[in-house]
């Protein structure tokens, strides 16, 4: 019982990281897909010599390097798409269409492990799906964004089910198994930035000194701890409460952008009720997940 809420409390300090992530799409001024490479290349480094230092630096089976560094691959199409979204809108809109993650797992995830759907995590994913609905307004004048905000929802369902099967199946801990991650994603998106630089032309691919001072901040404290806490917590807790529980997620990141962008500044009825929406999403199934553990 003990280490399961120490499982929820690495969760919600990883939550908590997390918000603060979307704002950097805003801070640094170079676009999604060398800013990721940068964030991706450099959270490697820093966790190569901090695991190194320790002495705690291994060597594991090709198979479970490889099949680490897949998920990898989705995490980083994830998040090009995530700060994609949010260079085309604005941090708001990419944070909350974040939230559709629990929805689409409710979803995704029985199909690919071959389950019955649970109803009750339907029920709880569309009061997040209509959260953003009333949040939003079924405003269209942020398509795109909305757009690339979906995507990147469906690859971290993709990669967050991905990674909890492999990691259970290599036995990989949590410190090497984000390593392989990180330098699988780096690996396919350096290949890429050429060809995106090809594409677009005129799209800011080389960072400034302040950039690069906040991407070693990004890559350090906001990408390697982040998700040593998040793959500790999703050892522990089932992939769907931990998916649901990062819907708080825009509820901190929005909140941050208000403060420092000026995001949101009219705020109406229907953006407070899809907040609450989010948050009673979240507080119900944790009390669920809570009842279950109780009764084991």
């Amino acid at each position: 019982m003990k280490s399961n809420t120490n499982a929820y409390v690495r969760l919600h300090m990883a939550i908590l990281l997390a918000g603060g992530t979307g704002l950097f799409g805003r801070l640094i001024s170079i676009r999604e897909l060398p800013l990721v490479c940068m964030r991706v290349v450099l959270a490697a480094m820093i966790l190569s010599v901090v695991l190194a230092a320790g002495k705690k630096l291994k060597k594991h089976e090709r198979s479970q390097v490889l099949k680490a560094m897949g998920c990898g691959i989705l995490l980083s199409i994830h998040w090009v798409f995530y700060y994609g979204s949010i260079k085309a809108a604005n941090v708001s809109i990419g944070a909350v269409c974040f939230a559709l993650v629990g929805f689409l797992t409710a979803i995704i995830e029985p199909v690919i492990h071959r389950h019955k759907p649970s109803w009750k995590e339907l029920l709880l994913g569309m009061l997040t799906a209509f959260g953003i609905a009333l949040i939003f307004g079924f405003d269209t004048r942020h398509r795109l964004g909305i757009g690339i905000g979906f995507l990147s929802s469906l690859m971290y369902v993709f990669f967050s089910i991905s990674s909890k099967s492999v990691q259970a199946e290599t036995g990989l801990n949590s410190s090497h198994m984000l390593l392989y991650e990180l330098i699988g994603g780096g690996a396919v998106l350096m290949l890429l930035t050429p060809l995106y630089a090809l594409v677009f032309p005129d799209a800011q691919i080389i960072p400034s000194p302040r950039d690069f001072c906040f991407l070693l901040l990004f890559a350090s404290v906001f990408t390697v701890l982040f998700f040593l806490l998040h793959l500790q917590a999703l050892k522990e807790i089932p992939v769907f409460t931990v998916n649901l529980s990062y819907n708080l997620e825009p509820v901190y990141t929005i909140t941050l952008a208000m403060i420092l962008f000026g995001e949101a500044k009219e705020l109406n009825f229907s953006f407070w009720g899809g907040i609450a929406l989010i948050i009673l999403s979240v507080v119900l199934q944790n009390v669920v997940s809570y009842r279950n553990v109780r009764k084991l």
